[in-house]
């Protein structure tokens, strides 16, 4: 079936319509960072680079790490700019860009989103890394797709509905885990997290300003849930769309953060960016072993 130009926008130069990468300049590993400035961090890794763009938030490159490519891409903040990159990032992969036809093999991608968060366990320290076993979207995004509960994990949903009192005038929440692929690949270096995305900075992750919460309690509630071997180790705000689309979209996919904040201690480090490198470094050594 043929894509129509309204559904899937390709620019004039062949290229995705928001992120402006061609199908010829996207690797099988994806790096995925918040920050546009963060992918020179990324790029600073390379040995050569072979092709690099931007497009308002996205930001790009294409190069080389331990002799293998490797694309660097920014999205912004928030689960709704997860949506445009892995729709076009799977496009990109799986549709023919000159007949707009889904192609006749499926090419997998590898995706990474290195990122910073707020932990809220008492175990974990301040500038752990921490790699989203299980991602938790209050965000809504995934409940707009079909099949949506043939990869969420709807008895976490039930217990964390009823343990945190959900209000019942927020989006279902919904679990997902990362691929075991990028579990694995983590899994000596990081620590096992239950993360929570929320749709904001404030409100959504019980920051009080100048607006009281719908959910009071929610801290001390997300902080209490345990589930399946599970607890709730920090806020993030991307993960569970990245972790959603690309299981139903058969990629691999995963999302590790540097705690950059802790709620529980309320302590922050506000000079984070070295241990992101770190974070960067170790990153993409894991991916491309």
């Amino acid at each position: 079936m043929r894509i129509p130009e309204s559904e899937l926008i390709i620019n004039g130069d062949g290229s995705a319509f928001h992120l402006h990468i061609r199908p010829d300049q996207l690797a099988d590993k994806v790096i995925l960072v918040g920050d546009p400035a963060r992918v020179a961090m990324v790029k600073s890794y390379f040995s050569s680079v072979e092709a690099s763009g931007a497009s308002r938030e996205f930001v790009w490159a294409t190069g080389l790490y331990n002799g293998v490519r490797v694309t660097a891409l920014s999205t912004g903040i928030g689960t709704d700019n997860i949506d445009i990159v892995v729709t076009e990032l799977d496009a990109l992969a799986n549709v023919d860009f000159k007949t707009r036809e889904v192609n006749p093999e499926h090419r997998t991608l590898d995706i990474l989103r290195i990122g910073t968060c707020g932990a809220i366990q008492p175990e974990i320290p301040l500038g752990a890394f921490i790699f989203s076993h299980i991602s938790v979207g209050c965000d809504g995004l995934l409940n707009w797709y079909e099949g949506r509960d043939g990869i969420a994990l709807l008895d976490f949903e039930e217990a964390f509905k009823a343990h945190v009192h959900w209000d019942r005038h927020l989006p279902d929440p919904y679990f997902v885990r990362a691929s075991d692929k990028l579990t694995g690949i983590f899994a000596d270096c990081t620590y096992k997290g239950m993360t929570i995305s929320a749709p904001g900075f404030y409100g959504p992750q019980g920051r009080v300003v100048r607006q009281g919460l719908a959910m009071p309690d929610m801290l001390r509630d997300f902080e209490t849930f345990e589930f399946g071997g599970y607890k709730i180790t920090n806020f993030e705000m991307e993960g569970s769309a990245l972790a959603g689309m690309a299981a139903k979209l058969g990629h691999n996919a995963g999302t590790v953060c540097c705690a950059i904040a802790h709620r529980y201690h309320k302590a922050a480090n506000t000079n984070y960016k070295p241990r992101v490198a770190e974070l960067i470094e170790l990153s993409l050594r894991k991916m491309t072993e």
